[in-house]
């Protein structure tokens, strides 16, 4: 059997490293870090989900020396099997100070395929000043309340989208609860936020059910996961204020910008 680590396999891993230094010699890039962001990074792919491939890139000193602002962000195009898109660094820094949780995220994928360690170790050491609890619990409430009035109104839903809801939900309920930025995989913020046993077991139930089954399979309503998720979203609690970003200073995004563009 091919050896897979967190569901991807080494040859995939191979592709997407390739596909990585095709994109370095083409954009005359840098490539510093490079991840999954979908359901693989999440846990919950189904056999046949794509790969939803993020990358940090920086270019060359002379790239950053023109009057005129140049795009910071490379797209590939979108086939069956890869979805490949990455940012560029200083637009990356400037996500951060803004504490955008998608490229907090992105930091605490556990499928990692390419990382430049100093510079994104230096990073990650600035997300803990940067989070913004208040403005991470508004995307994840917005992402839920979307994806519920989109996705599962009907009396049989695709079972994907279940997590779509779930997910920015429980995150929701990591950060109101103080614990601070929530972690990527969904097994662990279920384990953080809930523990009434029989959400729980149908949440596990529909979990195997999505990772057995095809990316467009659909199924009845779940009716317990659905109250829980009507209560979620009609939660008053959240007009407490939430605790925003303790950073003062840009200087020390600056000094990384500065060291990783150098380098």
């Amino acid at each position: 059997m091919e050896e897979q680590l967190n569901g991807v396999s080494s040859a995939m891993r191979e592709k997407v490293r390739q596909v990585l230094r095709d994109v370095e010699q083409r954009y005359q890039v840098r490539v510093l870090y490079a991840c999954e962001s979908g359901s693989r990074g999440w846990g919950f792919a189904s056999p046949d989900s794509d790969y939803d491939v993020r990358f940090l890139y920086v270019h060359q000193p002379q790239w950053y020396l023109r009057v005129e602002p140049q795009r910071d962000v490379i797209e590939l195009p979108i086939d069956q099997e890869l979805d490949v898109c990455g940012w560029e660094w200083r637009k990356t820094l400037g996500l951060l100070k803004r504490g955008n949780p998608t490229l907090i995220e992105w930091l605490d994928s556990p499928v990692v395929y390419q990382e430049s360690q100093e510079s994104v170790a230096a990073l990650r050491s600035q997300v803990p000043q940067w989070f913004s609890a208040q403005r991470a619990r508004w995307h994840y409430l917005s992402m839920a309340r979307k994806n519920f009035r989109g996705y599962l109104q009907g009396e049989q839903v695709r079972l994907k989208k279940y997590f779509y809801v779930l997910r920015p939900l429980l995150a929701v309920r990591w950060i109101e609860a103080g614990k601070g930025v929530p972690p990527m995989r969904f097994d662990q913020l279920l384990a953080g936020t809930v523990d009434e046993p029989r959400l729980l077991a149908e949440i596990h139930q529909l979990l195997q059910s999505k990772q057995r089954a095809g990316e467009a399979e659909y199924g009845p309503r779940r009716e317990r996961i659905h109250g829980f998720i009507a209560k979620e979203l009609a939660a008053d609690v959240r007009q407490q204020a939430l605790p925003d970003s303790l950073a003062d200073s840009d200087r020390e995004l600056d000094e990384l910008l500065y060291r990783t563009v150098m380098s």
